[in-house]
C-alpha cells in the first residue's frame, strides 16, 4: 500500500510540472487518481475474492471427486474381496462335491467288490476301515456267506437242546410289508440268540398259495394281458398259469426274508402246496370227515359277489354307516345307498289288516318266507298262527312267535324272515322248520324265485322294489339308520349272506381243549391280556365254514355219488338241490369208490369230486406238523414236535393260532407249541392304520435302501386308487416324507422295530426313529474305528483277563458290561425286546462311547512309566473286551454292523477258533466282573459332572473349561472326587476340580448348583462369559418362542379349528406347544441365573 501512495505523489508531482495548474487544480486532480485507483483496488478485492472462492469450490469439487474416487477404489477393493471370498468358497465347495463324489464313486467300489464275493466265500476284510458307516456295503455278502457255511441249518440228530419256530408263512406272491418286518425281526432277534445260547435252533420258512389273492392277481393279469377268462381255458390250463406265476414272482419275498438277515433254514424250506404238505391237508380232511367233525350243510356264508366264492370272518371289513351314505360299489357305474331303513306292509290273507315290516336290505324280501311278532306283543295277539301274502310271488307267509328274534319296543315290533339271507334269520328259520328261498345268483343278479324282477343286479332291484311296492300301495316310508356294512377286503365288495352247501367243521369239542390247554398252562399266551380274547372266541365258537368257491388251492378230497337212475333226483352239487348225505371222501378216488361202495351197497354210481378247495386256513393250520412230514413219521417230526414257540400278530390269534391249537392236538395228540408271543400292529407316526390311501403305506426295502418323495409318488399309481385317494395320499406323503426318506439299512430298521415292540397293542412308526438309529450304527462303528486306532496293530487280546489292577473307570465299564449281558437275557426271556434294546443302547451310548471312550483319551495320553504303562494296557484290554461282548450282545438285533466290526477286532485265542459271530457263544453273566465299590463311586462323579453340565448349558458355555469347586460335607464324596478329578475335568469340561468343605473358600463370580443335601457345585464364571451379552441372547430366544407360541395359540383360537384339523395334527399341536413353553421357562431361569452376574 505504501508502494501505491508514493507512485501517486510522483504522478502528481509530475501532472504539476507538465500542466503547470493551480494548487485547486492540482488537488482535485488528485482526488480523482485516489478514487480511481480505489474503485481499482475494490475491483482486485473482488476479483481476488471471487478467484478464492473459485478456487474452493474447485477444491471441494476435487475433494468430492478424490473421496468418490477413494469410494469406488474401496467398494472395488471390497468387490474384489467378496468375489475371493465367493470364489474361494466356491472352490472349497466345488472340492468338497468333488470329494464327496469321489467317496461315493470309492463307496460304490467297494460295494462292487463285496457284492461280487462269490456265494459261500467270505467276505474280505483286507480293504481299509472307511471313515464312516455305509449300510449297503456293510451288507454286503454276509448273508449269502452265512447260508453257505449252514449255520442256520438244524440238525435232528443233535443233542442241543432244541429251539424251533415255524415262520407265519406269507402269501407266496406278496411283497414285504411292515408287518412282516417286525414279525422277521423279532423271530431273527430270539433264533439268533438262541443259537449263540447253545441251542440247536431251527426256524422254518414258508409260503402260503393264499388261496383268494393268488387266483385274483392271476385272473386280472390274464384279463389284462389276452383279454380272456379262467373260465375260457378251463381249470387244468388256468392252475398251469397260476404255477408259472408263482415260479415268476414266488421268490420275492423269500429274497426280501434274506435281505432282513432272517436266518431261516432254508433247507427246509415249505411251500404249501408242495405235495407232502398237500398230501396233509388230504389226511387231515379224511380223518376229520371219518370222525363226523367235517360235515356238509346248506349254511349261510360271507358271499362276495364280484369273487364269487365264500370267504373267512377275517377277510370282511366293517365300516360304520351313520346314516344315508352313496357308497360306490364294484360293478355299479352309480353310487348305491345305504344306511337306510325301508318300511312296508304285507296285507292279512283274510284281508283283515296289515303288518308293517322294516329293512334294510328291501331287495331281500323277495326271499322272505314268514313275519314275526313276539309271543307277548298284545298288538299282534289276534294274528298268531295267519298268514301274509306276499306281494309278487303271492306265496302265504305264516305269522310265527319268536321271543329270540323280536324286540317288541323296536319298529313295529314285527320282523320280516328270510332264512337264506340274513345270520339271524337263518337260526329263525331252523327253529321254525321255514322254507330257505335263495333269490341271488353266485354274481348277484336275481334269479327266478324273484318273478319279475328277475335278471336285475342286486342293488338295481332296490330301486325296483320300492317302486312296486308303491304302485301296490304298500310302501310306508323310508328313514335313516345307522349300521354296520361288511365288504370283502379284497374286492371291496359288499357282503352278502348266501346260503350254500358248503364243508364245515364242528369245532367246539375240540376249541374246548384248547381252552384246557391254558387254563392248565400248558400253552402260555404272552400277552396274558390275550387269554381274554382266547377264552371269549374259543367259549363262543361257531362251525368254521372251510369250502371256498376258487380253483387255486387243495382241492376238496370229496366225492359226490350220483346213483344210476337218480340224477335228476340227485340235484346238482354245489347247488341247494344237492343231497348232503350222497358225499364221501378219500386220500384217493379208489377209496372214496371203496366207501361209496359201503354206503350204496349194491347200486351203481358215479363219482364227482367236489369243484371247490379248501380255506388257506385249513392247510395254514397244519403247518406246525405238515411241514415236518406228518403224517409220516420223520426224524424232524420226532426231533421238532412240538414246536417252541409261535410268534404272530394279534389279529389272527382265532384265525390261525386257535385253529393251529384245535387241529394239532386233535391231529397229533400235542399242543403244536408250548408258548405264543403276540407282537403289536405297526402303524404310522401319529397313530394311524396303514392305509394306501393316506399314503403312509412303508415297503420296508424303501426305508432300508432309502427313496425319494417323487418316487413314493410313483408307488401310488401301481396299485388301485382313484384319483382322489392318489391325490389325498400325494398330500399325506408331502407332510410324513417331505424329503423322501433316506438310506437307513436292516439294522435300524429291525432295531427300531425291536425298540418299539414292548408287548403294547400298537407300533407308531415314526421313520425318524429309523433314521436316528442309522446314526447310531456310525457311532458304533467309530467307537470300533477309535479302538482300531488306539489298540494299535500289534495288540493281542489276552486269553485271561484280570482286572483288579485297572483303573476305577475300567472295573466300571466291565461291572456295567455285565449288568448289560444280565439285562439282556432277561428281557430276551420275557420277551421284553423294547427293554433288551434299551440296555443295549445305554449301555454302548451312555457308558461306553460317552463315558469310557472319553476316560480313556487321558490315559492313553499320558506320557510312559512303568506306572502308566500298566494302566494304558488294562485300559485297551478293558476296551477289546467291552467291544467284543458288546457285538455279540447287539448281534441278535443287528446282525450286519455287528459281524462286520466283530471280524476287524483283534482275536483272542477263544475267539479266532470262531469263523462268525453267527455261532459266537452269547455273552453270560460273570459274577467276577460285578464291582459295586466302582459302580457307587461313578454313580457320585456322574451326579456331579451331571450338575456342571446343567450348569454350562444354562449359561451357553460351549468351548470354555472353567474351573469347578465342589462344597462337600461328606469326607467320603470330597476324597472320591479328588481321587478322580481327571473323571469331572474331563466329562465336565472343567480346567480343574477343587474339593472344599467351607464356602468361604469359593471366589466370587460362580454359578452354583445342588448336587444333594451335602454337596454343590460351583463353577467360576468371572472372565469366562460376558454377562451382559448372554442377557441379550438370551431374551431375544425367549422373544422368538413366544412368537411360535402366540402362533400356535392363534391357530387354536380360530374358528372350526377342532372340526377341520385332523385330531392326530391336533395332538401333534398341543405336544409342540407343551414343549416350546417348557423351553421358555428353561431360558427364563438361565436368564435369571445369567442376571445375577451382571
Amino acid at each position: 500500500m505504501a508502494e501505491e501512495t508514493e507512485e501517486m505523489r510522483r504522478e502528481m508531482e509530475r501532472m504539476e510540472t507538465k500542466e503547470g495548474g493551480t494548487a485547486a487544480g492540482r488537488v482535485d486532480g488528485c482526488e480523482a487518481v485516489r478514487t480511481e485507483v480505489a474503485a481499482q483496488a475494490e475491483d482486485e478485492e473482488k476479483e481476488k475474492k471471487k478467484m478464492m472462492k473459485k478456487a474452493a469450490k474447485e477444491a471441494k469439487k476435487l475433494a468430492a471427486i478424490a473421496k468418490k474416487k477413494a469410494k469406488e477404489e474401496e467398494l472395488k477393493s471390497n468387490v474384489g474381496k467378496d468375489n475371493a471370498k465367493k470364489q474361494a468358497a466356491k472352490e472349497a465347495a466345488e472340492r468338497k462335491k468333488a470329494e464327496k463324489e469321489a467317496e461315493a464313486k470309492e463307496i460304490q467300489r467297494l460295494i462292487e467288490i463285496a457284492k461280487a464275493t462269490p456265494k459261500g466265500v467270505k467276505k474280505s476284510m483286507s480293504e481299509k476301515m472307511e471313515k464312516g458307516y455305509h449300510p449297503q456295503l456293510v451288507e454286503a455278502a454276509w448273508y449269502d456267506w452265512w447260508e453257505g457255511c449252514g449255520y442256520f441249518q438244524a440238525e435232528p440228530a443233535s443233542d442241543k437242546p432244541k429251539f424251533v419256530m415255524v415262520i407265519p408263512p406269507p402269501n407266496v406272491t406278496g411283497t414285504l410289508h411292515l408287518g412282516h418286518a417286525l414279525t422277521d425281526s423279532i423271530q431273527d432277534a430270539l433264533a439268533r440268540w438262541k443259537r449263540m445260547s447253545g441251542y440247536e435252533v431251527l426256524w422254518l420258512p414258508g409260503t402260503d398259495h393264499a388261496g383268494i389273492a393268488t387266483q385274483t392277481v392271476v385272473e386280472k393279469k390274464l384279463a389284462r394281458e389276452q383279454q380272456i377268462s379262467r373260465h375260457d381255458i378251463g381249470r387244468e390250463n388256468f392252475l398251469k398259469e397260476v404255477y408259472k406265476y408263482v415260479d415268476d414272482y414266488g421268490g420275492r419275498i423269500c429274497r426280501q426274508m434274506r435281505r432282513l438277515g432272517c436266518s431261516l433254514d432254508w433247507s427246509r424250506e415249505r411251500f404249501t402246496m408242495d405235495k407232502q404238505l398237500s398230501m396233509a391237508v388230504g389226511e387231515a380232511f379224511v380223518r376229520l370227515h371219518s370222525e363226523g367233525l367235517i360235515y356238509r350243510e346248506n349254511r349261510l356264508v360271507n358271499w362276495d359277489c364280484t369273487l364269487k366264492t365264500a370267504i373267512s370272518d377275517i377277510e370282511v371289513d366293517y365300516i360304520d354307516i351313520p346314516g344315508r351314505t352313496m357308497l360306490k360299489v364294484p360293478g355299479y357305474s352309480e353310487p348305491v345307498e345305504f344306511g337306510c331303513l325301508t318300511s312296508f306292509a304285507y296285507q292279512i290273507e283274510d284281508g283283515n289288516g296289515e303288518i308293517v315290516v322294516a329293512t334294510t336290505r328291501i331287495e331281500t324280501m323277495l326271499g322272505d318266507t314268514a313275519v314275526a311278532v313276539h309271543p307277548e306283543d298284545e298288538r299282534y295277539a289276534q294274528l298268531h298262527g295267519k298268514f301274509v301274502i306276499h306281494p309278487f310271488s303271492g306265496r302265504r307267509l305264516p305269522i310265527i312267535t319268536d321271543a329270540i328274534l323280536v324286540d317288541m319296543s323296536f319298529g313295529t315290533g314285527a320282523v320280516k324272515i328270510t332264512p337264506a339271507h340274513d345270520p339271524n334269520d337263518f337260526a329263525t328259520g331252523k327253529r321254525h322248520g321255514l322254507e330257505f328261498i335263495n333269490v341271488f345268483t353266485d354274481e348277484g343278479v336275481i334269479n327266478e324265485h324273484g318273478g319279475m324282477f328277475e335278471g336285475q343286479k342286486r342293488f338295481e332291484t332296490r330301486l325296483t322294489v320300492v317302486e312296486a311296492l308303491k304302485e301296490k300301495g304298500l310302501y310306508r316310508g323310508m328313514q335313516d339308520n345307522p349300521m354296520r356294512l361288511g365288504l370283502c377286503s379284497r374286492s371291496k365288495d359288499v357282503i352278502e349272506p348266501m346260503l350254500k352247501p358248503q364243508w364245515w367243521v364242528n369245532c367246539t369239542d375240540m376249541a374246548a381243549e384248547a381252552c384246557k390247554a391254558v387254563r392248565d398252562g400248558d400253552l402260555k399266551i404272552i400277552p396274558r391280556e390275550f387269554e381274554a380274547t382266547w377264552f371269549r372266541w374259543l367259549e363262543n365258537i361257531r362251525d368254521w365254514c372251510i369250502s371256498r368257491q376258487l380253483w387255486w388251492g387243495h382241492r376238496i378230497p370229496a366225492y359226490y355219488v350220483i346213483l344210476d337212475g337218480e340224477e335228476s333226483k340227485a340235484g346238482k352239487p354245489g347247488t341247494t338241490a344237492e343231497l348232503v348225505d350222497h358225499w364221501v371222501s378219500g386220500r384217493t378216488q379208489e377209496e372214496a369208490e371203496a366207501k361209496a361202495k359201503e354206503l350204496f351197497p349194491g347200486r351203481s354210481f358215479r363219482l364227482e369230486q367236489d369243484e371247490d378247495v379248501l380255506d388257506t386256513w385249513f392247510s395254514s393250520g397244519l403247518f406246525p406238523f405238515s411241514t415236518l412230514g406228518w403224517p409220516t413219521a420223520t426224524k424232524d417230526m420226532d426231533a421238532f414236535y412240538p414246536n417252541t414257540l409261535l410268534e404272530t400278530g394279534h389279529d389272527i390269534l382265532f384265525f390261525w393260532v386257535a385253529r393251529m391249537v384245535m387241529m394239532g392236538m386233535k391231529l397229533t395228540g400235542k399242543i403244536p407249541f408250548s408258548t405264543v408271543y403276540l407282537h403289536s400292529m405297526v402303524r404310522d407316526a401319529h397313530g394311524r392304520k396303514m392305509s394306501k390311501s393316506l399314503g403312509n403305506v412303508i415297503d420296508p426295502v424303501q426305508v432300508i435302501e432309502g427313496i425319494t418323495l417323487d418316487e413314493l409318488h410313483a408307488t401310488l399309481h401301481t396299485g388301485n386308487l382313484d384319483p382322489k385317494e392318489i391325490a389325498r395320499a400325494t398330500e399325506g406323503q408331502k407332510a410324513d416324507f417331505p424329503n423322501g426318506i433316506p438310506e437307513c439299512g436292516t439294522d435300524a430298521l429291525r432295531m427300531t422295530l425291536l425298540a418299539y415292540t414292548s408287548q403294547a397293542r400298537d407300533v407308531n412308526l415314526d421313520i425318524n426313529r429309523v433314521v436316528a438309529y442309522r446314526h447310531w450304527c456310525n457311532k458304533l462303528w467309530n467307537a470300533i474305528r477309535f479302538a482300531m486306532i488306539n489298540l494299535g496293530d500289534n495288540f493281542e487280546p489276552p486269553s485271561l483277563l484280570d482286572f483288579s489292577q485297572a483303573p476305577m473307570e475300567c472295573r466300571w465299564i466291565l461291572s456295567r458290561l455285565n449288568a448289560a449281558t444280565m439285562q439282556v437275557s432277561k428281557a430276551l426271556s420275557d420277551y421284553a425286546f423294547s427293554d433288551a434294546t434299551t440296555a443295549l443302547y445305554n449301555f454302548w451310548q451312555y457308558e461306553l462311547c460317552d463315558v469310557f471312550i472319553e476316560l480313556m483319551k487321558p490315559t492313553l495320553a499320558r506320557e510312559d512309566s512303568e506306572e502308566s504303562s500298566l494302566q494304558k494296557r488294562l485300559t485297551r484290554e478293558t476296551l477289546w473286551c467291552c467291544l467284543e461282548n458288546g457285538l455279540r450282545l447287539l448281534h441278535p438285533f443287528m446282525p450286519y454292523v455287528t459281524e462286520e466290526l466283530w471280524q476287524r477286532l483283534p482275536k483272542s485265542d477263544a475267539t479266532s477258533r470262531l469263523d462268525s459271530l453267527v455261532i459266537a457263544p452269547f455273552p453270560q453273566e460273570n459274577t467276577s466282573l460285578q464291582d459295586e465299590v466302582a459302580e457307587e463311586e461313578m454313580r457320585i462323579l456322574d451326579a456331579v459332572v451331571r450338575v456342571a453340565r446343567s450348569i454350562r448349558s444354562n449359561y451357553g458355555l460351549t468351548k470354555q473349561r472353567p474351573s469347578l469347586y465342589l462344597l462337600s460335607r461328606a469326607e467320603r464324596v470330597g476324597e472320591i472326587v479328588s481321587r478322580n478329578s481327571t473323571v469331572i475335568t474331563t466329562l465336565s469340561s472343567s480346567s480343574e476340580v477343587v474339593v472344599v468343605d467351607d464356602a468361604s473358600k469359593i471366589p466370587s463370580g460362580c454359578a452354583v448348583e445342588i448336587v444333594n443335601e451335602s454337596s454343590s457345585v460351583y463353577l467360576l464364571l468371572t472372565g469366562v462369559i460376558n454377562p451382559a451379552e448372554e442377557c441379550a441372547k438370551m431374551e431375544k430366544k425367549i422373544n422368538a418362542i413366544q412368537e411360535q407360541v402366540s402362533a400356535l395359540q392363534g391357530k387354536f383360537a380360530a374358528p372350526g379349528y377342532e372340526a377341520k384339523v385332523p385330531e392326530w395334527l391336533q395332538k401333534e399341536n398341543q405336544e409342540k406347544l407343551q414343549r416350546l413353553v417348557a423351553e421358555q421357562e428353561s431360558a427364563k431361569i438361565a436368564l435369571a441365573e445369567i442376571q445375577k452376574l451382571v
